[in-house]
This record gives C-alpha cells, structure tokens and sequence, in this order.
C-alpha cells in the first residue's frame, strides 16, 4: 500500500464500528458499480441463449414438482 493509503486506513480504523461498517459498505459499492454493466450484459446474453434453447426444443424443462421430488430423494440419501 502507497503511504496515502496507509494514513486513509490508519484514519479509518479510527472510527467507530458503525462508521467502518458504513464505509466499508461504500467502498464495495463503488467497486461493484464499476462491473455492474458488464455483469448485467453477461446476465442478458446468458438469459436469452437459455430461452433460445428452450424455444428451440434443443433443451427440454422439467416440473418444479419433479426437481423437488428429485432433491428430496438427493438430500435423503445423504444421510
């Protein structure tokens, strides 16, 4: 870490938990705007190449009551 970095974390372990907490919480946000666009781009392709494969027949869905029969019967053999 740069010098400047140091004296910013120095100052910021200074302060109360609530206010390292609220910092700590601006922080990530700011690196999670930073990516967000790429990852919402990524989440649209990702959702219309699976559409496409349903509408397509290239994929066939399942019923929700059968997964969760199938989970079931996973989770019950773990035992």
């Amino acid at each position: 870490m740069t010098r400047a970095t140091n004296e910013i974390l120095k100052e910021a372990l200074a302060l109360t938990a609530k206010e390292r907490a609220e910092l700590a919480d601006s922080l990530l946000e700011s690196l999670d705007a930073e990516t967000e666009s790429d990852v919402e781009d990524a989440w649209r392709q990702e959702i219309r190449r699976r559409a496409a494969e349903v509408d397509s027949g290239a994929v066939k869905t399942i019923p929700w009551s059968e997964v969760r029969s199938r989970l079931i019967a996973a989770l019950s053999n773990e035992d």
